[in-house]
């Protein structure tokens, strides 16, 4: 039960784009959490974008590619510190792909909120969508660990630039975002949760570079 509040903001954003888009469930397609993580294998493939430039009257083809990150190996002291990290590294692939998804998906609802007519209008449609999170997402959340939860709400905030709770103020107004926080306290999450990648979050920031690179 609480998997699913905790990370409410997350599958409101979802939840107002399947509206939007008149569509909730594509053919063929796999839910980011449904995925098998291969540790063995980079989660995303290293992007390359060819292009041309002209300079005076020569046309020059280029390459563009990812960001390679160089970072000294990891020195564990013992077998748990090296599980933590390997585990940290697990979690990272299995959210991360979700937590751009949000953020991808927030721009169109938002894009889409504005094509209503009224206040009225808009608020109708949040309450159908608000509604429609428990059915449409909450078997999605519970397939997510606490962890994996927790970690869930600071990479939504390191993606959209804004904590879960702001989110869900932002569509839904001051009440409902406290008492979706409230909520979530009494199972030990908050939704207010920034993310802080030269702070307590270094380590985790390190993994998510390395994994957006395709170098881990």
């Amino acid at each position: 039960m609480w998997k699913h509040v905790a990370l409410v903001a997350v599958c409101l954003c979802m939840v107002v784009a399947a509206h939007a888009q008149g569509d909730i469930d594509h053919p063929g397609h796999v839910n980011p959490e449904d995925m098998q993580v291969d540790m063995d294998n980079p989660t995303f493939v290293p992007m390359v974008k060819v292009g041309k430039v002209l300079m005076g009257r020569d046309s020059i083809q280029y390459v563009e590619l990812n960001n390679v990150w160089v970072f000294t190996q990891p020195v564990f002291k013992n077998a748990q510190e090296r599980a933590a990290f390997n585990r940290l590294v697990y979690n990272v692939k299995k959210v991360l792909p979700i937590a751009k998804e949000v953020n991808r998906i927030i721009i169109e609802t938002g894009d889409y909120l504005e094509t209503l007519p009224n206040k009225k209008a808009k608020d109708e449609h949040m309450k159908r969508v608000e509604a429609a999170i428990r059915k449409e997402y909450t078997p999605r959340m519970k397939k997510l660990t606490y962890s994996q939860g927790k970690l869930l709400i600071k990479l939504v905030y390191r993606e959209c630039n804004s904590s879960s709770y702001d989110l869900i103020k932002a569509f839904l107004g001051p009440v409902r975002a406290g008492f979706w926080q409230a909520f979530a306290w009494v199972f030990g999450a908050s939704l207010k949760k920034d993310y802080e990648p030269k702070g307590v979050d270094r380590l985790t920031e390190r993994v998510v570079l390395l994994v957006e690179a395709g170098q881990l």
